[in-house]
């Protein structure tokens, strides 16, 4: 997938439309949530990664040096705000990116995490897009809203997703890991379980996957964020921020205020690419009208900027006790 080219003009135009006719951008969960019982609900069928080969980010000569980005997100309790933010926030994520020059040819993929163990859907999956049919992928997430009432959801499917059912070739041929944001505000299981992953994906598998192990997959392709957005329920939890520090070092990310979410990936992705320095991404935003630039500031203050090649490897690239101390990038 990643053909085609993102238009903040269409974009406007189905917003329009949409407004004209009273339609969501998020009719497919509206629809579904409003008019079926529980039980009924699914997945989107562009979505529902059961049965599902790989997601691609292919260079192609519309787009010769793709860039795969992925944002999945909690869609339990109050982080089901979380992507109707994104989908108003896509034209100044776009502008930054491309009218700033961050990145020539992102390719982004929309997802989005429940919880295995009690909810309908736990998962679902977008492909990589360079055009507007991201925000189509975006608008067809059903919003559960379930979860178990518990600090932790199935972060960790995301990540089996990302490290074995992704083809990148921004690794593949160039050496260059993509980028991986999780928004939420809760811890992943310890373990992938197997059961879950027959069940959601219908892979056979037959062994647990430990939570480190399954993280250093991921990271031989993505760099991985997680988000903590403000007005989640557990925003500020020490123990969640606890484990995901734990996992990912400096790449837990506080973020007052939810509205900025899509200026703090853009300018997270930007400073992983060397295109800019904290001060002059929030200069960007300031030159396109955003009024994010504070809470950027403060949530990207301590972030790494460094990004390097890493080398193609068919084992972990990253030890757990390197990581316990921060960002380590080859």
């Amino acid at each position: 997938m990643g053909s085609g080219t993102w238009s903040t003009n269409v974009y406007g135009a189905a917003a329009s439309y949409r407004a004209a006719s009273g339609t969501s951008a998020f009719d497919y969960s509206d629809r579904l949530t409003g008019s079926a019982p529980r039980h009924t609900w699914t997945a989107h069928a562009s979505l529902d990664p059961n049965g599902l080969t790989t997601r691609e980010s292919r260079d192609s000569d519309e787009h010769p040096a793709s860039l795969a980005v992925s944002v999945i997100f909690d869609v339990t309790g109050s982080m089901r705000s979380v992507p109707r933010i994104l989908q108003t926030k896509l034209p100044e994520l776009f502008g930054l990116l491309l009218r700033k020059g961050y990145v020539a040819h992102p390719q982004i993929l929309f997802g989005a995490v429940g919880d295995a163990t009690c909810d309908r859907v736990p998962l679902q999956l977008g492909q990589f897009e360079s055009d507007n049919r991201m925000d189509d992928d975006l608008g067809n997430i059903l919003l559960e809203g379930g979860g178990g009432g518990q600090l932790t959801e199935s972060y960790e499917l995301a990540l089996y997703a990302m490290a074995r059912h992704t083809s990148i070739d921004c690794h593949e041929k160039r050496g260059r890991r993509g980028y991986l944001f999780l928004i939420g505000d809760e811890m992943p299981y310890g373990k992938v379980k197997a059961r879950e992953i027959r069940a959601v994906f219908g892979d056979q598998v037959t062994e647990d996957i430990p939570i480190a192990a399954i993280l250093a997959e991921v990271r031989q392709k993505f760099d991985v964020y997680f988000i903590v957005p403000a007005g989640a329920t557990h925003v500020g939890n020490t123990a969640v921020l606890g484990t995901w520090r734990k996992l990912l070092g400096q790449n837990v990310i506080e973020l007052d205020d939810l509205g900025a979410v899509c200026e703090t990936i853009a300018l997270t992705i930007g400073l992983g690419e060397e295109a800019i320095d904290l001060a002059s991404g929030l200069d960007d935003l300031g030159d396109l009208g955003s009024d994010a630039g504070a809470t950027v500031g403060k949530a990207l203050a301590t972030l790494g900027r460094r990004r390097g090649t890493v080398a193609r490897s068919s084992g972990p690239l990253i030890d757990d006790a390197a990581e316990a101390g921060g960002t380590t990038r080859l």
